[in-house]
């Protein structure tokens, strides 16, 4: 396969800029893939499609407010700062992205508040957008955490062109999300109200939580058009001992195995054993799933509606096939449905 196969026209007023109404009345579109047919629900009604000791994979990840504003020393140049990742928590460094790149170079110093009580240092380049950073603060790490979180904003994918509002707060995270660290949300998650939740753990669904932290691998884009040559980043992953023996019991007995979303199916597939199935694991992932691939955990997906050659449409295309993928986009492009993180849901089975 290659990148031109996943482009495709998608018009600018389907890109979600808000959630809808309530979490679990977004649009559904389900593909079954063996009788190749397509319909339209809500997604409330994915209950209809799951039943006892059934399995859903839930991304427990927690997106922390990732975004902060700087002004750069002398200039007072406004920068923007988007925390990716903490590379050392004594000497507080941070690998991050910078805009404007262009402006920032190693020994440089932003500021974040009047005061100055929080300062960062460019301590190297890494990437053409990305730098080290080592924060100053005088305060225990605890209280360094409490400062990013207060100076932080939830990190708004940028097609969202609007302010962050106060719902976005809680509507930017899972109902699930417990251990942080992403700096995206896992959006196929977002759907779940508390409500379908109890009301799947009624009807005897089982829920197996695993963790990755969505970072820059999930949403960097492919600039290669031979596909094998694409390098995904690194992201960190979670998948414990009860998690793995919940979806172990139901591949024993073919039960329907559902991955919320590309990160949790790519957590379960970078932890196979050589027997097909799911050992627990905690490491780092730069797992590329791109047709043809044979999945090996889930046999039934939920993901949203992905934008042009991105990693996100490829593994819904290898899950789903190609073609069917290609007919259920163009029906969805016709039919009006949201893409994208605050978009409508699929539910591949």
């Amino acid at each position: 396969m290659k990148l031109s196969h996943f482009h495709f026209n998608l018009p600018e007023e389907l890109l979600a800029k808000y959630p809808s109404e309530h979490r679990d009345e977004s649009r559904l579109m389900v593909l079954n893939r063996k009788e190749q047919t397509i319909e339209h629900k809500q997604f409330k009604d994915i209950i209809d499609y799951f039943d006892e000791d059934d399995v859903m994979i839930l991304n427990n990840t927690k997106v922390f407010p990732a975004r902060l504003f700087g002004n750069k020393e002398k200039t007072g140049a406004r920068i923007e700062v988007f925390l990716l990742r903490e590379l050392n928590a004594d000497q507080r460094l941070w690998d991050v992205l910078v805009d404007p790149a262009r402006k920032i170079r190693i020994g440089n110093k932003l500021y974040f508040e009047d005061d100055e009580s929080l300062v960062a240092e460019v301590i190297d380049n890494t990437t053409s957008r990305g730098r080290t950073l080592r924060f100053l603060y005088d305060g225990s790490y605890q209280d360094f955490r409490a400062k990013l979180s207060e100076l932080g904003k939830t990190p708004l994918p940028k097609y969202i062109k609007r302010d962050v509002e106060p719902e976005d707060e809680e509507r930017y995270q899972t109902i699930f999300a417990k251990n942080e660290g992403a700096v995206a949300a896992p959006t196929a998650g977002l759907h779940f109200s508390k409500h379908l939740l109890k009301r799947l753990e009624i009807k005897g669904v089982n829920f197996a939580e695993i963790t990755l932290h969505v970072g820059l691998g999930t949403f960097n884009p492919v600039e290669v058009e031979d596909l094998s040559k694409h390098k995904m980043d690194s992201e960190e992953i979670v998948v414990d001992t009860i998690a793995a023996q919940t979806i172990n019991t139901a591949l024993k007995n073919k039960k329907r195995i559902c991955a919320v979303g590309t990160t949790a199916m790519r957590a379960v597939e970078s932890s196979v054993s050589s027997s097909a199935t799911l050992n627990d694991y905690t490491g780092w992932t730069n797992k590329f799933i791109f047709p043809p691939y044979k999945f090996s955990i889930a046999n039934c997906m939920i993901t949203n509606f992905h934008t042009p050659k991105s990693t996100l449409l490829m593994m819904a295309s290898a899950f789903g096939g190609h073609d069917f993928i290609k007919k259920a986009y163009v029906e969805a492009i016709k039919e009006g449905y949201k893409f994208y993180s605050y978009g409508d849901a699929m539910l591949i089975i």
